[in-house]
């Protein structure tokens, strides 16, 4: 069955559950190296219940299931009646992997599949106290599959708060009391909480004798609370057993707020109101919050994780003037990409038309005129570098994901390795921050298999048993550096030419005139892989090629960097943002093309002295190292007179993946800041080009996708 997308409490649900989703990830990994943090364990227990309440409130029973039974791992775990080890790390990742894939499914419009039945089976057995005692937050283990789902934390206590009819002796007696508010504050319904859970616990094992008839609402609260136990045929409580538990918290008929019983005298009588209706050992004093005389802000990072009812309260209470203080507005608002997409294309023709004035200014030769245009090209800067902020995410929405990679695949290679983070702040266009995490995976895993070594090996060597893996990101003008460094068994330069000349990837002869950077570079080859056996992480040889060709296409650069027994790294460098781009204006047979200036690593003027034909290749000498040269008079403009370039042209050096090739071209005219527009649909698609613009004369000018270009043409000249 279908869900339906454009509900709009699902689309708040999935943008909820996908942040603390995230946030798990990274958390449960850090769980094993601080198991006794118990801050981190409540917000680990928050995360899951607060997920569980909204797909209970969706309907989503097989995400209920299987976070509830993790959150009764949680449960355990914050009560100090299991500690943490590997195995139950094992199983908790499982079932997040496993919500993952629910909540990936409700994201695509379908209804989630069930758990797998050993994952539930595995988290119920970790439900139970390590000694196997009884523990509060224990959950019978012979209970069926859907039981006790939802114990009485927020669904359950939401649904009966709603549908309580009003106390009206209750409010008789009150009335004329302004400001009271008939809401009860955090702290009060995390109290009731935990009394109602701890009856759950004990009646789940005592009989279920006959309810009987319910008390006035304005009865003395011990006695309402001991008239008779309480119905426990399910997981729900009764309108009347809330009702008296609030009787018992404020007072016969009193409101929150309104200056009853002190909070100690509260929580006692609400304690005893709930030993008497449940007949069940109350909780510890220490696990019992302390009632505060007034309605206090929520816990910082979002409260107790009970976030539907708890969030409803609050703008409940807001809403009626309650006693308690009014919450600040909010700092941000949520938009849709699409929105910053179009606000961005706006910009991009503003600049445009900016660069456009920018020409005409010269011409003009009025003052006034020329700085309004000089004004203009202000604030559209500051304009454009605003917007340009709002496209921007921290890189740390990439980070985020590789403590659990090099945590699995360290376990599954019985190594032991530390992943350290850096730069986790630094910003970047949030269309880079998608693109980047494929290659990142794949440069990590690299690094943790084919780098770190065994921990006896690295103890041998005189090295901590345990790798060390930086993954660190920086600022660097008006691009991003990122790199990946590991302090493990380096690379062997000789070894990579050997390896290269067995799979027939070069010869002998072009082994020997490789200096070590450029036998590094081998590692990025098609097929390329120096593993002698296949596995599910390595030996294919397609990652680091596929590394490349990406980082390519985002017209970065890669560079690797290794000492032998030391460690390697690898460096990659991108453009901040894909938006507007900057690049090199050429004249080619009288046509201006633009050249991304990513790509371009130098210019200077041609001199014929300098080729050589090598091997039916044109080169030049740059430094002592023949340089592929390409004509793009031959790609680009085929009827073009050559003669010209020949005397007065020039060579742009580019960077082509580790390639370095030159490219002549009849002049260079300068950089310039464009928006790349689509190709039509007639020229869609044709290799060599990502896309045209609009530059400061009116004219059109095609941008040229450089590694495309040479692989559609080099072979051909």
């Amino acid at each position: 069955m279908a869900i339906a997308a454009d509900d709009d409490i699902l689309q708040d649900f999935l943008v909820e559950a996908g942040e603390l989703l995230e946030q798990l990830d990274e958390q449960l990994v850090e769980l094993e190296s601080r198991p006794d943090d118990p801050e981190l364990l409540n917000a680990i227990f928050r995360a899951f219940h607060t997920v569980k309440g909204g797909a209970g409130f969706l309907g989503l029973e097989p995400m209920v299931e299987l976070c509830h039974r993790t959150e009764d791992v949680f449960n355990v775990l914050r009560q100090g009646e299991r500690r943490v080890d590997a195995e139950l790390m094992d199983t908790v990742l499982k079932a997040l992997d496993g919500v993952n894939e629910m909540f990936a499914r409700v994201k695509a419009g379908e209804e989630p599949q069930p758990a797998d039945p050993a994952l539930l089976e595995a988290l119920v057995a970790l439900a139970q106290p390590a000694g196997g005692g009884d523990g509060a937050g224990e959950t019978p283990a012979g209970a069926p599959a859907g039981a006790g789902q939802e114990s009485a934390a927020a669904p359950g206590a939401q649904g009966a708060s709603e549908q309580a009819p009003p106390r009206e002796q209750g409010a008789a007696k009150d009335e004329g009391k302004g400001g009271d508010s008939d809401e009860i504050t955090d702290e009060e319904f995390e109290a009731l909480l935990d009394e109602l859970q701890g009856r759950k616990a004990g009646t789940a094992r005592a009989p279920a004798p006959q309810e009987p008839s319910a008390q006035p609402a304005a009865a003395d609260p011990p006695q309402a609370a001991a008239a008779g136990p309480e119905k426990v045929g399910g997981d729900e409580i009764t309108e009347e057993e809330f009702e008296r538990l609030l009787d018992a918290l404020h007072g016969p008929g009193r409101a929150p707020g309104t200056g009853g019983a002190q909070p100690e005298a509260a929580a006692a009588q609400a304690t005893a109101a709930a030993e008497a209706a449940a007949a069940v050992r109350a909780p510890t004093p220490e696990k019992r919050r302390e009632q505060p005389p007034e309605a206090a802000p929520p816990p910082e990072g979002g409260g107790s994780g009970r976030g539907g009812d708890r969030d409803e309260r609050a703008a409940g209470s807001a809403g009626r003037g309650g006693s308690g203080s009014a919450p600040p507005s909010e700092s941000t608002v949520r938009v849709d990409t699409r929105r910053l997409d179009e606000i961005m294309n706006l910009v991009g023709e503003l600049v445009l038309v900016r660069n456009r004035l920018a020409t005409l200014r010269s011409s003009i030769g009025d003052e006034a005129v020329s700085q309004a245009v000089a004004n203009l090209d202000l604030v559209t800067s500051d304009l454009q570098a605003a917007v340009m902020k709002t496209r921007m995410q921290p890189i740390r929405k990439v980070f985020g994901r590789f403590p659990r990679v090099v945590r699995d695949l360290a376990r599954s290679l019985n190594k032991e390795v530390v992943l350290e983070l850096r730069g986790e702040e630094t910003d970047l266009d949030k269309n880079l921050v998608e693109a980047l995490a494929d290659p990142l995976v794949h440069l990590v895993r690299n690094a943790v298999d084919h780098g770190i070594e065994p921990p006896d090996e690295r103890e041998a060597k005189g090295k901590p048993r345990a790798g060390t893996v930086v993954l660190a990101a920086a600022q660097e003008g008006d691009h991003i550096l990122i790199t990946i460094t590991d302090d493990g068994r380096g690379m062997d330069p000789e070894a990579l030419k050997r390896k290269a000349i067995e799979k027939g990837l070069i010869d002998e002869a072009a082994a020997a005139r490789m200096d070590d950077h450029e036998a590094f570079n081998l590692i990025f080859a098609p097929g390329f892989s120096t593993k002698s056996e296949i596995s599910d992480i390595s030996g294919r040889g397609v990652g680091m090629d596929v590394v490349k060709n990406r980082i390519a296409q985002l017209n970065g650069t890669v560079e690797i960097d290794s000492r032998l027994g030391q460690g390697s790294e690898v460096r990659i460098k991108l453009p901040l943002t894909l938006a507007i781009l900057p690049t090199l204006m050429v004249i080619v047979g009288g046509r201006r093309f633009a050249m991304p200036l990513s790509n371009v690593a130098e210019i200077f003027q041609m001199d014929t002295t300098r080729t050589n034909t090598v091997d039916g290749q044109l080169v030049v000498r740059m430094r002592g190292k023949a340089v592929p040269l390409y004509y793009l008079h031959h790609w680009l403009a085929p009827d073009a007179d050559t003669s010209e370039a020949d005397r007065n042209g020039q060579v742009v050096m580019a960077h082509v993946g580790n390639q370095r090739v030159g490219f002549v071209v009849d002049q260079v005219l300068g950089q310039e800041e464009v928006v790349i527009k689509p190709l039509g649909t007639l020229l869609h698609g044709l290799a060599g080009f990502a896309g045209a613009t609009i530059t400061g004369d009116g004219r059109i000018a095609l941008i040229l996708d450089v590694p495309s270009l040479l692989r559609a043409y080099a072979s051909r000249h």
